[in-house]
């Protein structure tokens, strides 16, 4: 099946049919990101994404699992994204779940009203970039909004009760403000109360700004332990009101962790603690065997 450019998806999302319906990201400026800076933003037609569809039933049968590629499937119209849906779940009969990546700013444009059509209509679950609480630091790495606006759409998911995955980014803010990242990002997820955490750590990337930033001193990045120690002030301060699967064990992560808070808050807080003061190295993943 063609895909235009490299394709990403979240780790949860392995096992998942990957329809590509729009290429690229709507906003493609944040300074930490390359996913999609070879490709320009645009939204398949109804028929491309039809054709694609047809293509990968006859190829791979029938998926349990739909995730709508690239960056911000939520950028199509609603209307439009309604008649993909159907068309996906008319295909494929054991189709379970659709999911996608969606921007804060797409969030924002959608109604309430078009958030619930679109879970009532088979979109279960969508995965937003918080990054972090810091507001002055969503500026620095030009995320495109506020940290009032990023809480305001992720509440708008919650209240629609399509499942929300966020992801938050360790190290973003380097050395020079880590413990106001970890304490702000700590803040804006306990009132987001998302279903999911992903708490993945920075690698900064030949040819972004962010390590023209690092290369030119003007950012120093944390060193392993320092990673693990804004993770744990962030966990610790996390007051997360329902259910919230927490995930620290992407292959960007010096110390793979995870559990379900709040009931694992403790046991979390303890091994980062444990790796910390006995200095267990070799519990550590070694920076040449990190991924993003």
């Amino acid at each position: 099946m063609p895909y235009e450019g490299m394709i990403f998806r979240p780790p949860s999302e392995a096992r998942s049919l990957i329809i590509q319906t729009t290429v690229g990201c709507s906003w493609n400026k944040c300074t930490f990101c390359a996913m999609y800076c070879g490709k320009k933003f645009r939204i398949k037609s109804y028929n491309e994404i039809f054709d694609d569809v047809i293509s990968a039933k006859m190829i791979y049968g029938e998926p349990h699992r739909v995730f709508l590629a690239d960056g911000d499937a939520l950028a199509i119209d609603t209307a439009s994204l309604l008649k993909i849906l159907d068309m996906l779940y008319e295909t494929f009969p054991n189709l379970e779940r659709v999911s996608s990546y969606a921007s804060p700013l797409s969030i924002l444009e959608k109604s309430a009203d078009d958030l619930i059509e679109l879970r009532e209509a088979g979109l279960k679950m969508v995965y937003l970039g918080v990054e972090t609480g810091d507001d002055q630091l969503l500026r620095t790495v030009a995320k495109g909004v506020s940290a009032e606006e990023m809480l305001e759409a992720g509440k708008k998911v919650v209240r629609s009760k399509i499942k929300l995955s966020v992801t938050i980014l360790l190290g973003l803010s380097g050395r020079e403000r880590s413990e106001v990242h970890a304490r702000e990002t700590a803040k804006i997820l306990s009132e987001m109360d998302p279903d999911y955490i992903g708490a993945l750590t920075l690698m900064v990337i030949p040819g972004t700004p962010m390590y023209n930033r690092v290369s030119e001193g003007k950012m120093t990045l944390l060193r392993p332990k320092e990673s693990i120690l804004e993770c744990k002030n962030m966990v610790k301060d996390l007051k997360v009101k329902h259910t919230c699967v927490f995930r620290s064990n992407h292959a960007s992560n010096y110390l793979p962790i995870g559990g379900t808070l709040p009931w694992d808050k403790e046991a979390l807080i303890k091994t980062m603690e444990d790796v910390l003061k006995n200095d267990r190295k070799d519990l550590l993943r070694p920076e040449d065997m990190r991924a993003l």
